[in-house]
This record gives structure tokens, sequence and C-alpha cells, in this order.
């Protein structure tokens, strides 16, 4: 049985160790003779983005031995061309000072890698733009330019605006040389987290493809079910494929949908234990921080739409909440309308189960201060639900209300607002791994929250300060009629909170069916 390549972005070890290898040269392949010559593709981290970077480096230098057996193997000739390789993903950015360092030694490492010289070695636009030209005289073939995690500089400065700015302009003179060497390029593929505006990063790279949300090339990184039923057939012998899809599947970029690598990877290494295994490798606190500045109600997150001009515009002077988390890999897209103009709205949910439970005991900690006591509520509102105790549920729910420290009020502005009471009922709620559809679309109206469960819906309305009765809201618009197909138990439940008790001051059950 072939090793699992965990933290391996190295295409030739891969490949040379007997290693598991997922063939992705189709896709390169594809690319090179498209007739394009300058590519872009976002993707969230650890998808397999840098992999694929070096297997297109290792085809562009002519070393056909190491793709025996893959696709391309007897379809492309293999010709070496020198190969510039731009890596940002290993550095820390926090201080402008260590961008222009950094890139100072990947010129370097450039340098010594093709064995040629640049003038001024401290001038690094210079450097670049001599770099491949000297490239191009000396093996007598156009220059490839690989650049990877192209954005980190400017994302690792994401919340400070100036900083952000000047890695962006910074970054952005460095690429600039791109577009004016292009007589002496062949190939350039381009990889990030971020979609960054072309127009603020690229400007001038108009021939700049970008293939991110590419139906042809929607699985070029990660895998697919089809995958793990051929590729790892003898590592996932036992284990409950549905269960690994329903945790781990569902990035969605218009063809099969995508398992993150290094969560399939450590699942199998871990002996199928289902863990966070992406999650934890990352520090999400800025989508917190993102949240709150932009007051945003949390349950919109789940189907949110964002159109194809707010993808594109994404920027360091404005950076739109949902493009972030679309981008970051915490949202992921559900489906595509297009108008009578031609334009495209795309509908937004969060990717699978091991996204919902961390992203929903992120908010239940941003929005309550509740990290020791929330296991305890999850597990109380988890039976009354189970029981069908309403009461207890809702005497739940009033603790978790009574608990949230008064700080935690004073401190976070969306506990101003009307949304932030079924905000934490929400995230709770979602916690549990339940399906929770917020703003639940009927004929006459919006649910604000139904819960499916396996042998019971339930549907809540709340209100907040208000003199009308919720649960009259749920009766009179019939907003039960929906699910009575189901044929089994539906409960409704109507909330009442009082902004100045900062709790539920009344509420209401009735089963319908």
């Amino acid at each position: 049985m072939k090793r699992l390549p965990i933290g391996i972005q190295t295409f030739r070890k891969i490949i040379e160790g007997g290693y598991v290898y997922v063939d992705k040269t189709r896709f390169a392949l594809k690319l090179i003779e498209s007739g394009g010559d300058f590519y872009f593709l976002s993707r969230p981290r650890r998808f397999g983005k840098s992999l694929f970077l070096d297997t297109l480096s290792e085809i562009f230098k002519g070393s056909k031995e190491l793709f025996k057996g893959l696709y391309i193997y007897d379809k492309y000739d293999f010709k070496p061309h020198p190969v510039i390789r731009i890596s940002f993903g290993s550095g820390d950015y926090s201080e402008i000072e260590s961008i222009y360092k950094e890139i100072l030694r990947i010129l370097e490492r450039n340098i010594r890698d093709l064995g040629i010289d640049c003038k001024d070695r401290e001038d690094y636009k210079g450097c670049f733009e001599e770099l491949i030209y000297n490239a191009n005289q000396r093996y007598k073939k156009k220059v490839v330019v690989l650049v990877d995690e192209y954005d980190k500089p400017i994302l690792d400065n994401i919340l400070n605006k100036n900083k952000a700015r000047e890695a962006r302009d910074i970054l952005k003179n460095f690429y600039s040389v791109i577009k004016d060497s292009d007589p002496y390029i062949r190939f350039v593929f381009i990889t990030g987290v971020s979609k960054f505006s072309k127009l603020n990063l690229f400007s001038g790279l108009n021939n700049l493809k970008d293939i991110t949300i590419s139906r042809e090339y929607a699985d070029i990184c990660g895998y697919t079910h089809h995958d793990l039923e051929t590729v790892f057939s003898e590592h996932l012998r036992g284990a409950d494929l549905e269960k690994i899809k329903l945790w781990y599947n569902g990035y969605n970029y218009f063809g099969e949908r995508l398992y993150n690598p290094f969560d399939i990877l450590l699942f199998i290494s871990d002996g199928f234990e289902f863990r966070n295994y992406w999650w934890s490798t990352g520090n999400p606190s800025f989508l917190i921080d993102k949240i709150r500045d932009e007051n945003y109600y949390i349950p919109e997150l789940e189907g949110a739409e964002i159109s194809e001009e707010q993808l594109d515009a994404f920027d360091v002077e404005y950076i739109d909440v949902l493009a972030l988390f679309w981008q970051t890999g915490y949202l992921t897209f559900k489906d595509r309308s297009v108008d009578n103009f031609g334009v495209s709205t795309y509908r937004l949910c969060i990717p699978n189960f091991e996204i919902r439970l961390s992203l929903n005991h992120l908010f239940i900690d941003y929005l309550t201060n509740q990290r020791k006591e929330k296991l305890r509520y999850r597990r109380s509102l988890d039976r009354c639900l189970i029981g069908g105790s309403f009461d207890s549920f809702i005497e739940t729910l009033r603790s978790i209300f009574a608990s949230i420290p008064y700080q935690n009020y004073a401190n976070n502005i969306i506990s101003k607002y009307e949304g932030y009471y079924s905000s934490v009922v929400y995230t709770y709620l979602c916690a549990l791994g339940y399906e929770v559809i917020p703003e639940d679309n009927t004929n006459r109206g919006r649910i604000d929250l139904t819960i499916k469960l396996p042998d019971k819906v339930v549907i809540i309305e709340f209100k907040v300060d208000s003199q009308e009765s919720p649960i009259e809201q749920i009766e009179k618009k019939g907003y039960y009629e929906k699910y009575l197909s189901l044929n089994i138990p539906i409960y409704l439940i109507g909330i009442k909170f009082d902004s100045a008790q900062r709790n539920i001051s009344e509420w209401k059950v009735i089963k319908k069916a």
C-alpha cells in the first residue's frame, strides 16, 4: 500500500518516494496546450495548489521520467524551459520590511538555480525583469513563471488597511514585471487563497485568465469522491464513505464536489477518526472581526447570494464579508443563476459538517463568550429536541441568555440588534448537527428558523420587544403547511425576547401534526 503524502508538496518526492498521487496532469496538459499563457487560480489553503504548481514545474523542466503511467506521459514532448519559482507561502509578513527581504531571497534562489546573475540584486523589480530576460537568453527558450501564495503578504496584514495597502503596492510593482516581460515568457500560473481584483494587483495583465470557477478546471485541485473510491480504495477499506462525504465533501466549483486533501489524508492516518482536521490548522479569528465590523447577521451566511462583481472587486479598500468567507473555504457555491442579461449570481452554503460544526462553535464563542458552558448547553438542547421536551428546551435557552456576561453585551456591537438573539439560538442549534434553515421560505412568508430532525420538524418564530404574537403569526400564515407532507410531528414555537432583560420573556409551544 502506498504511503500518504501528508504535508508533501513536492511532485518528485511523491513519485520517487512511492506516495499516493491523484493524477492531475490532464489539467496541466490542457492549460499548456489551450493557447493561453497566463492563468490564475484561487483555492482555500491546503487544497493542493502548491503540489499542482510543482507538477507544472517538473513538466516544464522536462522531467518526463517522473510522469510514467500518468495521463500526460505520452501526450506531451517535455521540451525543457527555464522555470522561475516564486512562493510567499512560508514567510511571516506582518512587518512590511519582511516582504522586501523575502522577494530578494526568492530572486537569489532563482539566480542560483538558473545559473545566471542580476546586476543590481537590491533592486527587486529590476532584478526580476533581468532574471526573466537573462534566463531566456541563456537557455534560448521562453521562460515559465510560477507564483504560489501570491497574496499571503496582503492577507497577513488584512486587518490593518495601511499595511495591507503597502503590501499590495509592493506586490503590484513586483508582478508588473510579468507584463513588461511578455516577449520572453512562455507560461505563467499564479495561485493564492484570495481573488484580489486584477485591476488593483495585476494591472495591465489583460490576458490573465482566471480559472477559479471554470467548470473545465473544477477539480484541478482537491479530491473527488471517485478518487476516494479508486485511488484510496485500499486505504479506506472498511470506512463509512457516506459519513466521510457528510463530514468532508462539499466544495463546489461547478464540477464534481470536492474534498480538501488535508482532511482525507489525516482522516486515514488517524484511523478513521472524524475530527476537524482542516479547521484546526487555521486561525479564522479575522472572520469574526469582519462580522463584528459589519454587524453581519450570522444566519444569513447560509444561502446568501453574491454577485460576480462582488467576487471580482475584492480589494484591501473594501473586503466583502461573503467573498472573504468563500475564498477562505468557509463557504462554497451552492448554485448559480443567470439573469436575462447574462449576469451571474451565486448562492453560497457551508461546505460540510466539519465546517458547519466548527464555524458555529466559533460563533457561539463570539456571541456568548460561553467557552466552558457551551458543551453542557448543547447536550441539554439536544436531549430536549430528541425527547420533544420543549418547555425544557426553552428553559435551556433562558439559561444560555442568562449566563452571557454583561460585558459581552456592552462590548459587542451586534448585541444591540434584534438579530443577536436569533443568531445565538441559530448557532447553538447548528452546532448540534441538525439541518437548521434560517429564513425558511414558504408561499406566505419566511419562517425565522426551521429545525429538521429525523422524527419531527420544529418551526420557531422570534419577536423582540413586540406586542405581536409569534405563535399567531406562524398559525395565521400557515408556515407549518410546507412540512405536512412529511407525515411527522410538527412543533410550532413562538418566542418573545425582552431586550431590557436580555432574555426570553414569553413563549408558547403548539403541536400541529
